[in-house]
């Protein structure tokens, strides 16, 4: 049985790499090459419906908003990051990754990361059942970014980044390849400073991310090119500074893909030399680039779905003397575009410079998650001097 439900497990997720095409009155849903470049890796985020582009800097910036980098209020920090996936089908499926950022000066930051996911070990078999190997496909990306502030509340962010999707089967007459290629983040934030509403303090702030700017990737030579995950963030958050001891944080945060909707075709029975034809759409064999701008008006269903392709999520942070935080947050994507629908909890501590986060996911669709009853957990450590941005 468990050999069985891994391979329902690569079936699965190498499916949902493929794009597909949907008949009329089927959700007409995105697909990507390399999605794990979309999972939030960090347990603050994840404790939060995973929000990010907006909140204050840490070390996991790198996944939502590189350009925080430049507000980090650590000379260096350095963290680790585990996830188990689909925790309730196998055991060795996860994702893992180390983050490093450095703060130069006032001004400017430099910050690396590395993320791997893996979906454990498969055992492969001929159509008699006799094991012919195993294999381990994985995926991984390594990025660097520097951040640098172009004001004292402002400052923008470039990342590049390598990755790898590795599903190459090492048996005769497999048609995957590994996967080799890049991709380009673009991003900006904004932190007002401290101001007096009567009574509390309070401060705004502000950003967004363009990531995985990137070619198009064929897992099987001659095949058709898929996209890798281009996609949007954009979000703003105010903290609701109480006195010393006491703050609340509360964001707001909007995603798109920005990768061409899948047309709905027909048959073109005048011609039966072209038996499909798209009748509602447009077509989205096109280039990574011209893709980006064609994604904000190609939906079949016009505006009225473009609008279901953006996700939205709000998520809150109590922070106790910077040494404690309770976190609380709800994610929503429509029926339509995949159905994810989820709330989150989430607890911080901090002792001296050493930080430890949890979340847990409490699913809210009838789509079941991968993250369901799964608890992820990230450590960091902050190490050299402190900045003063906030």
């Amino acid at each position: 049985m468990k050999k069985m439900k891994k391979t329902l497990t690569i079936a699965i997720f190498i499916l949902t790499i493929i794009p597909k095409s949907f008949s009329q009155d089927q959700p007409n849903a995105i697909t990507t090459a390399a999605p794990f470049l979309l999972i939030v890796p960090d347990a603050r985020a994840g404790g939060m419906g995973d929000v990010g582009v907006a909140t204050s800097a840490d070390v996991f910036s790198q996944h939502h908003n590189p350009a925080k980098y430049a507000f980090i209020n650590n000379q260096f920090s350095v963290a680790v990051n585990y996830t188990p996936w689909m925790r309730e089908l196998v055991d060795d499926v996860f994702l893992g990754g180390v983050s490093f950022a450095n703060r130069l000066d006032d001004r400017s930051a430099w910050a690396a990361s590395f993320k791997y996911f893996t979906l454990g070990q498969i055992d492969l078999t001929d159509n008699a059942g006799n094991p012919i190997g195993k294999e381990k496909p994985n995926e991984l990306s390594f990025d660097g970014t520097y951040a640098l502030k172009l004001s004292e509340n402002f400052s923008m962010g470039v990342t590049m980044r390598y990755i790898r999707s590795d599903f190459a089967l090492k048996v005769q007459n497999s048609d995957l390849k590994t996967v080799n290629t890049f991709g380009v983040d673009v991003s900006g934030f904004f932190q007002s400073e401290e101001n007096n509403y009567g009574d509390f303090n309070g401060r705004w702030r502000g950003g967004f991310n363009i990531s995985n700017i990137g070619p198009k990737v064929a897992y099987v030579d001659g095949g058709r090119e898929n996209f890798i995950p281009t996609n949007l963030k954009l979000g703003g958050g105010f903290d609701f500074i109480l006195d010393d001891y006491n703050k609340i944080a509360l964001n707001l945060e909007f995603t798109k893909l920005l990768v061409p909707t899948p047309p709905i075709y027909g048959d073109a029975d005048a011609d039966p030399l072209t038996p499909d034809v798209i009748i509602a759409g447009q077509d989205d064999n096109v280039g990574f680039f011209s893709g980006m701008f064609q994604s904000f008006g190609d939906a079949p269903g016009g505006f009225s779905e473009e609008i279901k392709e953006f996700t939205y999520a709000i998520g809150a942070e109590y922070n106790y003397n910077d040494a404690f935080a309770f976190r609380t947050g709800y994610f929503h994507e429509s029926e339509f575009k995949g159905a994810r629908k989820y709330f989150t909890l989430g607890l911080g501590a901090k002792f001296n410079a050493i930080n430890l986060d949890f979340s847990y996911l409490f699913n809210a669709s009838d789509v079941n998650n991968p993250l369901e009853n799964t608890l992820r957990f990230s450590l960091s450590f902050n190490l050299g001097d402190q900045y003063e941005d906030y």
